[in-house]
């Protein structure tokens, strides 16, 4: 299966469970995988038979930037949920939201959630 992958959505985002980090900010990435077939749009060199990826990618941004939430959690559903509704021609959507240096002892690089759509 064909598979476009867009890795490392980089965000500054008013998300988390503090208070702090909703009024400061955390860092965040995003990957998305679409498994959408791709023979159709290379023989007919035509976007309109694939994923636009910028597309994809500005409605990551519009839910990253967006309404402040607690949890990398809901950005997650919220994502997912938007990306499959917005793309019924993609077989499967991976998605993954991670913090980058969450403010918790002991430190760390990042937290991650990761999810898959459609949902069985």
């Amino acid at each position: 299966m064909d598979c476009i992958t867009i890795k490392n959505l980089e965000f500054h985002s008013l998300h988390g469970y503090h208070t702090e980090e909703r009024e400061k900010g955390n860092d965040f990435e995003v990957d998305v995988l679409l498994w959408v077939p791709l023979a159709k749009a290379a023989a007919e060199d035509n976007l309109s038979q694939t994923v636009d990826y910028s597309h994809a990618a500005s409605i990551v941004r519009d839910i990253m930037l967006g309404e402040s939430v607690k949890l990398i959690e809901t950005l997650l559903f919220t994502i997912g949920e938007s990306l499959i509704q917005e793309y019924p021609g993609v077989q499967k959507i991976e998605v993954a939201v991670r913090k980058l240096h969450p403010p918790m002892s002991p430190s760390c690089e990042y937290t991650e959630v990761r999810s898959q759509w459609p949902k069985l």
